[in-house]
């Protein structure tokens, strides 16, 4: 199939994801997530008519803005190190993996020399893996009390990632407790945007959206199907 016929298959899945747990499917929003797709795969990926794109990596997204003119709304979803954040920082919409207080300062004193508000969602380690970046779910709270405090920050949700052995219905619980945690919070910091909740990727977008995903980041359904 071509990316052009993915990318409609994920969008009915994601309809039907929404349908079923009683929600709106256009409140959902599709990350394409591109790493190490090339340009080519990009732009039949905007001739497709979507405009919102990922990546992981602070120098392919540099490379691929630079080679990509389009209206492009980027996003970057991956781990983000302290010495790339002026690579990132006011160029994309959205920040999903901040996992720190270092780096909420960084993000914070670049937004400010930049004189920019940079949108950002806390990465939360529901698993508990290891391997997994993001700030425990018992410390989300402390962290956010720190960064309300912080110019040049806005803390629009949560965000996380199931464990890669979790696929479709393994992931719902990870999914759900984020929801949940996103529900504590909001109760703590009423004055505080936290509508917005990122999990889910091809193998177990579905599931997310279900749970209340209002962002999914999928890549490889959509370039290989």
């Amino acid at each position: 199939m071509s990316i052009e016929e993915n990318l409609r298959r994920v969008r009915e899945r994601i309809a039907r994801a929404a349908a079923r747990a009683g929600r709106d499917p256009a409140g959902v929003g599709l990350v394409v997530v591109s790493k190490g797709r090339t340009v080519a795969e990009i732009r039949e990926v905007l001739a497709a008519g979507h405009r919102v794109l990922g990546e992981n990596r602070a120098q392919e997204l540099r490379e691929k803005m630079s080679s990509i003119a389009e209206d492009v709304e980027w996003h970057f979803v991956g781990h983000l190190q302290t010495n790339k954040v002026n690579m990132v920082v006011g160029k994309v919409r959205l920040i999903h993996s901040l996992d720190s207080l270092k780096l909420a300062e960084a993000v914070s004193s670049r937004a400010c020399r930049l004189g920019t508000v940079q949108e950002v969602l806390v990465q939360v380690n529901i698993s508990g893996e290891d391997s997994k970046f993001g700030v425990a779910p018992e410390e989300a709270r402390g962290l956010l009390e720190r960064l309300v405090e912080l110019p040049g920050l806005r803390v629009r949700g949560l965000m996380t990632i199931a464990p890669l052995w979790a696929e479709g219905e393994e992931a719902r619980p990870y999914f759900r407790r984020l929801r949940e945690l996103r529900d504590e919070l909001k109760e703590a910091f009423p004055a505080v945007d936290l509508s917005c909740l990122s999990m889910g990727m091809t193998q177990d977008y579905e599931v997310a959206v279900e749970e209340g995903a209002d962002l999914v980041r999928v890549g490889t359904a959509v370039f290989s199907g």
